[in-house]
């Protein structure tokens, strides 16, 4: 008989338990008297019990009635705790953060939104992991992963992107002899041997190649590392040459070399699955990236 009981139910008899009247109670939950009459009669039925008792000064529960107040009031206070899904603050929140990011948006991105959370939403527990272009998709789709930092033209088919920021180019190395006090010609600089990062495909085309072609030039790759992290530790270790992101930059023993021109740089995005749109927490949370990177 109880799993009969709905929610009006439980409001109809929780009124009566709390104003002692079927008009007190009508008037509390904005319906007719005979409504609320109605109501009482199929609980009674629901339950085997009269419930209330007319007396003189209005409704008396009866011991039956009174014996399940407190789970009627329990179960509603339950019901009214439910947050809505535009309440629920990100410092109450409890649950797991899935991103998948580069070495360079882990560094410029990733690093500061932890610091971030730690703080604003303590109850957020974040799991990290590289970019595996094979298996992406699959995992962003399957719920895997909720958020990726990713270059524009890289998202994932299906995902929806949010752009965060424009990065620029800047060429480095470890030389400073390189350094002429006046930016230096594109013709100079492919005189020299570069490095490039190719995360996961371990190609010697980099994506400024197609750049230089267009200014009728052609430089030398001659050693391709698999992030921007080791691109600098091998650098550090040698006479060559790359271009590493703005962002990474001052960077240890790398010295900036101005040049005539550079390369143009890439828009950085936040991909998610469409779903995203509906997620309160996920809203906060890509636009707490905008700030920090504003900041």
């Amino acid at each position: 008989m109880i799993d009969k009981l709905d929610i009006t139910h439980l409001r109809i008899l929780d009124a009566l338990y709390k104003l002692g009247k079927l008009s007190a109670a009508a008037e509390h939950l904005g319906v007719s008297q005979q409504a609320i009459s109605l109501q009482l009669k199929k609980l009674r039925e629901i339950l085997g019990d009269p419930l209330f008792v007319r007396t003189g000064h209005g409704m008396l529960a009866t011991p039956y009635a009174n014996l399940i107040e407190p789970h009627i009031h329990q179960v509603l206070v339950r019901l009214h705790a439910i947050p809505l899904p535009d309440s629920a603050t990100p410092e109450t929140i409890s649950r797991t953060l899935s991103i998948c990011a580069t070495d360079y948006t882990q560094k410029v991105i990733v690093a500061a939104l932890i610091r971030d959370l730690r703080v604003s939403a303590p109850g957020v527990n974040i799991i990290v992991v590289d970019i595996e272009v094979n298996d992406l998709t699959a995992k962003m789709h399957q719920g895997d992963i909720d958020v990726t930092f990713t270059v524009d033209g890289y998202v994932p088919a299906g995902l929806v992107s949010e752009p965060l920021f424009i990065e620029q180019y800047r060429c480095v190395s470890a030389d400073s002899a390189m350094l002429t006090g006046a930016p230096m010609a594109l013709a100079t600089l492919v005189g020299y041997d570069f490095l490039i990062t190719s995360p996961g495909t371990g190609s010697f085309k980099g994506s400024a190649d197609a750049w230089f072609e267009r200014q009728g030039l052609r430089r030398k790759v001659v050693l391709s590392a698999p992030s921007f992290f080791m691109a600098q530790e091998f650098l550090r270790q040698s006479d060559m040459l790359a271009f590493l992101p703005s962002r990474l930059l001052p960077a240890a023993g790398l010295f900036d070399i101005p040049l005539e021109k550079y390369p143009p740089g890439y828009e950085v995005v936040a991909a998610c699955h469409p779903s995203a749109n509906k997620d309160p927490f996920m809203r906060w949370l890509l636009a707490r990236v905008k700030h920090l990177l504003a900041a």
